[in-house]
């Protein structure tokens, strides 16, 4: 009986200590978005937040603008994929991005669930971010470079 109540107390511990780590890992992405896009006169609104397997994806709006972003997280640290509005909420289109496939279904399916609690008004911001930009390491969109023919 002791063993029992032992291994329920361990996997309680478990479970809630990867709580904990998603938690703050979504907090890592909220703070880099803030950090990166933040304005004194526009505050960015970043909710939600979903990770799976070193991935994350964030609903973020700014005023009346608003989109996706997808980060990966290098070395214990989070950095800006891309950012687009609805070309990557499905499993196949963040698949085409590059993600696995374990990775993208988790995100497609955590986003989905995520996004049923927040209001019509900022889905809506999100779906107004049109394209799909790329971002360095930096968080900045790569210049675009002219070729001469």
């Amino acid at each position: 009986m002791k063993i029992r109540i032992f291994v329920a107390a361990v996997m309680a511990a478990i479970s809630l200590s990867a709580h904990v780590q998603a938690e703050s890992e979504a907090d890592q992405v909220r703070h880099l978005l803030h950090k990166t896009f933040d304005k004194p006169e526009s505050r960015l609104v970043v909710d939600p937040v979903v990770v799976a397997e070193g991935y994350a994806i964030a609903g973020w709006s700014q005023g009346d603008m608003g989109g996706r972003a997808l980060l990966q997280s290098k070395h214990g640290r989070w950095m800006l994929i891309l950012c687009a509005g609805d070309g990557i909420k499905s499993a196949e289109a963040l698949s085409s991005a590059g993600i696995p496939s374990s990775a993208a279904t988790s995100l497609a399916t955590g986003l989905a669930k995520a996004e049923e609690k927040i209001p019509p008004y900022r889905l809506a911001l999100f779906s107004k971010f049109e394209g799909l930009i790329r971002m360095d390491e930096a968080g900045n969109h790569p210049p675009v470079h002219h070729h001469k023919h």
